[in-house]
């Protein structure tokens, strides 16, 4: 890894605080609750929600694209889109409760991480297991009764062995990133087949590919906060490996991402709507970002983490404009 790449690093926390107060600020979204609740709730990330963002834009596009194709009414629509927050939220904070379990040891060593739950010794190893138990129970049971047939056999699959395997190759591989690309992502099928009752291989396959290359973006870029802890604790991911070479990586994986998206977009015969503002927006987007984002410094670099949410809302914006605009007109000529 080149030197000046770990040589130009700071601290994640802006300058103006120090650990313990940056600690105290990200926290406060929990102070409403109970104290022997917070850290069960920081188990599962509730104070930061873009990870349920990230989670809950695959399922939501999805779900567009499916109600655009077989003019689902809007009642419907908007309660499978509910639906879908939720399920989104059971599975990202499942998966992070179990790479907590299996990374305790790795996140006591890395800055940002060492004030974790598990990590700093706050809850057991053997409380963060009944509890991911039980976040498995709840969403074993909640897609067995909202899916059915091979949506929720896709579901399972994203909910328990997909996210259980990811801490794992971060000590075999550098490439983390690719696995979570798959796992980050499979809502998109799972809202698909539910609606839709069919799976449009050419359509799912390429728009997978275009949210794996998205997640093997933001990932790099997120692991870019920690590289020079993750090398000490042996923890292998894109960014180490790229180095120097990182950026040409997040062009290649942009530029992909914006033509993958937009042939699914061709393949599911999307309106103006989708080519104006989803595709227009992600190009934007990522070029603000390719812009602003200062790989050298951890904050830089959460923030930009941090915008992918915003990303998702563009892209959702412009299918659901289109989606609307498709069942009004089959009012206007009923």
């Amino acid at each position: 890894m080149p030197a000046n790449l770990t040589e130009k690093m700071t601290p994640l926390a802006p300058s103006e605080f120090t650990q313990a107060e940056f600690l105290d600020v990200k926290r406060k979204p929990l102070e409403p609750f109970p104290p022997f609740v917070r850290p069960y709730l920081e188990l599962i990330r509730l104070e930061k929600p873009t990870g349920i963002k990230l989670m809950f834009w695959p399922f939501a596009w999805g779900l567009t694209m499916a109600a655009y194709s077989v003019k689902m009414p809007w009642n419907t629509y908007t309660f499978h889109l509910m639906q879908c927050l939720v399920g989104a939220f059971i599975i990202r904070s499942s998966a992070c409760t179990i790479n907590d379990i299996f990374d305790r040891k790795m996140d006591a060593g890395v800055e940002r991480t060492k004030n974790r739950p598990l990590a700093s010794g706050r809850i057991s190893v053997f409380a963060a297991s009944i509890y991911v138990l039980i976040q498995y129970a709840i969403g074993i049971a909640w897609f067995y009764f909202t899916v059915e047939d091979l949506a929720l056999w896709v579901a399972l699959v994203q909910l328990l062995p997909i996210f259980a395997i990811y801490p794992l190759l971060k000590r075999v591989t550098y490439w983390p990133q690719a696995w979570l690309g798959f796992a980050m992502n499979f809502g998109l099928v799972t809202a698909w087949v539910s609606t839709t009752n069919t799976f449009n291989s050419p359509l799912l396959v390429t728009a997978m590919s275009g949210c794996w290359s998205w997640t093997m973006l933001y990932d790099t870029i997120y692991a870019c906060q920690d590289i020079e802890d993750d090398v000490k604790m042996g923890v292998r991911s894109t960014a180490i490996l790229f180095g120097s070479h990182i950026r040409p990586l997040l062009t290649a994986c942009g530029s992909v991402f914006v033509i993958l998206f937009c042939s699914a977009g061709i393949l599911n015969g999307q309106g103006p709507a989708f080519y104006v503002i989803s595709v227009g927006g992600l190009l934007l987007h990522l070029i603000w970002q390719w812009k602003t984002v200062d790989l050298e410094i951890p904050q830089s670099c959460w923030d930009n983490f941090n915008s992918q949410g915003r990303l998702g809302c563009i892209i959702w914006l412009g299918l659901v404009i289109d989606y609307v605009y498709s069942i009004q007109l089959i009012k206007v000529y009923q």
